[in-house]
């Protein structure tokens, strides 16, 4: 999951917790949205670490390859 995906889930989920006021028989909007927004977190901070892990460790310029 990507960042761009993680945060599209968390504002959808947002949406359906805060902006929706319909009801659907069977199905607890509220509830569904609640569950986006905390997948969306853990996809949010696993694909920061993933992409902070990634960065190549800072090794030193070699000295015999100057200009």
């Amino acid at each position: 999951m990507t960042i761009g995906s993680s945060l599209f889930l968390i504002a959808a989920g947002a949406i359906l917790k805060f902006a929706v006021t319909t009801t659907v028989s069977g199905v607890d909007i509220h509830t569904v949205g609640l569950i986006l927004m905390i997948v969306g977190g853990i996809g949010l901070c696993i694909g920061l670490y993933l992409l902070l892990r990634a960065k190549p460790p800072n090794v030193p310029p070699d000295p015999t390859r100057l200009p």
